[in-house]
């Protein structure tokens, strides 16, 4: 079944790999609100975090289009490293292709929660901790804690559900559609959910904001919402 962008995935069955980095960022960009913007908004917060010294990780790097952003906007930060983060092979090639003329920028095919860390000035994870599962989340929340400097940021943005029902449907009705106005059709909107069964789980702005503080993050700020996305910033 196809679910636009010329991109086929199976009920439940969703994945990052075979054609999907091909169009992966075509799609997101007109599934997600505010896509630009909030690449746009981090690569200014790291003007904050971002020294001569720092090393950077993105988790869940994709194609290599926001890492590659923000290594360019710290262009004149000479010694800054940032490090590249995905599980999915077929990514990992596309952001090494994207990225191979920016020395500054490595790309690992590596888990985070798996990866022996260095300490780090900045972590962004743009959409990705939705995919993680559940039992794992905290975990990973604990070690990006763990391995950040003090005065470090993590930079999240992720689909966020409503605190009830009645604001779940009518977010949800919103935002098929802004689908809509992109230009999916409802047969691609129905099988792009039903692809996403079991494999997308977001959790609420609380529970995000409580996995957060259980890490151990006691400043954090919403940074941009529209519907069911939002941005946090947190500061160690």
């Amino acid at each position: 079944m196809g679910v636009g962008q010329k991109i086929a995935a199976e009920n439940a069955g969703w994945t990052f790999g075979a054609n999907v980095p091909d169009t992966f960022v075509d799609h997101i960009r007109l599934s997600v609100p505010l896509y630009d913007s909030g690449h746009d908004l981090i690569c200014q917060l790291t003007d904050f975090f971002v020294k001569n010294d720092s090393i950077i990780y993105e988790i869940g790097t994709s194609t290599g289009e926001l890492i590659r952003k923000m290594a360019e906007h710290n262009a004149r930060k000479t010694g800054a490293r940032f490090i590249g983060l995905d599980v999915e092979p077929a990514m990992v090639a596309a952001a090494e292709k994207h990225c191979a003329e920016v020395p500054a920028i490595t790309i690992l095919n590596a888990d985070a929660r798996h990866l022996e860390m260095e300490k780090a000035d900045m972590i962004v994870s743009y959409y990705t901790m939705q995919f993680v599962p559940p039992r794992y989340r905290q975990e990973l929340f604990d070690k990006i804690y763990q391995n950040l400097n003090w005065g470090g940021a993590l930079v999240m943005f992720e689909k966020v559900r409503s605190p009830d029902a009645r604001f779940q449907d009518m977010i949800s009705q919103l935002y098929n559609d802004f689908k809509t106005r992109n230009g999916f059709s409802a047969e691609e909107i129905v099988e792009k959910s039903r692809s996403l069964k079991g494999i997308l789980e977001p959790f609420s702005t609380q529970g995000n904001l409580d996995l957060m503080a259980r890490a151990g993050f006691k400043d954090v700020v919403s940074i941009q919402k529209y519907l069911c996305f939002e941005g946090f910033l947190a500061i160690k």
